[in-house]
C-alpha cells in the first residue's frame, strides 16, 4: 500500500534520497515522491517509472533528437515556471527542425531542503505542458544534491520527434531573397524573469511568452510553405539567432527596427534596465526564413494562430554584406547588429 502524504505540505528533500527514479528503489520518501508526484507524469503505463528504459514505437524513417538543460532562477516566474520551460523548450527545439514531437525524457536534480509545494507545482506544470504539446514523457531520473549546490531544481530533457516531409529546414537552405519573419513580440520572457528576480514592479504585468511552437510550424509545412530555416529566439534573442545564421551561410540579414514587434511596456522596461530587447531571451518566439513570394501567406498563417497576432515580416536575406546583420534604425540609419560578448541576463532558461 502506498503511504499517503499531502504534497501541499513542506516535506524537505534530504541527501539520503539519492536514487534513480528509473530504478524505483531507495528510501521511504523517494517511494512517496515516485508514487504520488512523479508517476502521474507517465500517462502510458508502458512508460511508468519502475524500469530502466523506455521502449518506443516510432513509425518514421527520419527522426530529430535534441537535449537541453534548464537552470532558471527564480523557479516560478510570471507566466511560467522551470517545468513548463523544460517541456516547451524541448518541443520547440524539435519544431525548429520541422519535427513533430514524439517522446520526452526528464531528468530532475533536486537540492536538499526543497519544499514539496514547489516540487508539486513544477511537476504539475510539466504534465500540463506535455499534454498541451502532445508529447509523451517516457523515461526519467531523479538525483538529490547537497544543500547549496542545486539552486532548488535543475532539469535536463531530451526529445525525439518525427520528420514526415521532404524539406531540409536548416541554415544551409537559406537563400538570398528569403523573407525573415518573427512569430510575435519579443523580449517578454527575459523581462518577466528579470522583474521577478529583482523585485521590480511595472505599471502593467509582463509575463513570459513561453509556449509550444510545434503546431504553428506544422501549419506552415502542411500549407506547403517552403520553409528554409527556423530558429527559436532563446538565449541571446533575435540578434544572436540572426548572427549565427548569417555567419554559417555567409549571407546578410537586413532587418527593419520599425517592423520588429516589441510591446511598449517591455521596451520601457528594457530601457529602464539598460537592455536591448533584440538581445533578450524569448521562450515562445522564432524566426522563419521562407521564399519572398511566400512571405504574405506564411505571415497570415502565423497571425491566425492564437497568441501570434503580432507576428511580422522584419526583413530580407541579401548578399550585400556577407555574414553581417544590418539593422535599419527607426531614424533611417544603418548599423551592424553584432553578437554580445556574454549574456545580458544569466540563468533565465
Amino acid at each position: 500500500m502506498t503511504t499517503e502524504f499531502n504534497p501541499t505540505c513542506p516535506l524537505p528533500i534530504t541527501q539520503h534520497t539519492q536514487v534513480q527514479l528509473a530504478h524505483g528503489s531507495g528510501g521511504k520518501l523517494m517511494h512517496q515522491l515516485i508514487d504520488q508526484i512523479f508517476a502521474h507524469l507517465y500517462e502510458d503505463t508502458r512508460h511508468a517509472p519502475g524500469h530502466d528504459s523506455a521502449v518506443l514505437n516510432v513509425s518514421s524513417d527520419n527522426l530529430a533528437y535534441t537535449t537541453d538543460s534548464y537552470v532558471v532562477n527564480p523557479l516560478i516566474f510570471p507566466g511560467g515556471d522551470i517545468g513548463q520551460l523544460a517541456v516547451n523548450g524541448t518541443v520547440n527545439d524539435l519544431a525548429m527542425a520541422g519535427a513533430r514531437a514524439h517522446s520526452l525524457s526528464l531528468g530532475l536534480i533536486l537540492e536538499e531542503g526543497l519544499d514539496m509545494p514547489t516540487l508539486w507545482t513544477v511537476c504539475e506544470s510539466i504534465r500540463r505542458s506535455a499534454d498541451a504539446a502532445r508529447i509523451q514523457i517516457v523515461t526519467g531520473d531523479t538525483k538529490v544534491v547537497d544543500r547549496g549546490k542545486g539552486d532548488g531544481i535543475f532539469i535536463n530533457t531530451s526529445g525525439i520527434g518525427t520528420i514526415d516531409h521532404p524539406l531540409t529546414i536548416a541554415p544551409s537552405s537559406v537563400r538570398a531573397g528569403d523573407a525573415i519573419i518573427v512569430n510575435g513580440d519579443l523580449a517578454r520572457h527575459g523581462m518577466a524573469v528579470m522583474a521577478m528576480r529583482e523585485g521590480l514592479e511595472f505599471e502593467s504585468a509582463i509575463t513570459s511568452d513561453t509556449c509550444p511552437l510545434g503546431d504553428v510550424v506544422m501549419e506552415l509545412i502542411d500549407a506547403d510553405i517552403e520553409v528554409h530555416c527556423l530558429r527559436d529566439l532563446t538565449r541571446g534573442g533575435l540578434s544572436s539567432a540572426l548572427n549565427e545564421i548569417a555567419s554559417s551561410t555567409r549571407l546578410s540579414m537586413e532587418i527593419d527596427e520599425a517592423r520588429i514587434p516589441v510591446r511598449e511596456d517591455v521596451a520601457s522596461a528594457c530601457e529602464l534596465l539598460g537592455l536591448d530587447p533584440l538581445y533578450v531571451a524569448n521562450e515562445g518566439r522564432f524566426v522563419a526564413f521562407v521564399p519572398g513570394d511566400q512571405a504574405e501567406r506564411a505571415l497570415a498563417i502565423m497571425q491566425d494562430h492564437p497568441g501570434f497576432g503580432s507576428a511580422n515580416f522584419i526583413g530580407r536575406v541579401t548578399e550585400q554584406h556577407p555574414s553581417l546583420v544590418i539593422l535599419k534604425s527607426r531614424i533611417g540609419a544603418n548599423r551592424i547588429l553584432d553578437l554580445l560578448a556574454g549574456d545580458q541576463l544569466p540563468r533565465i532558461c
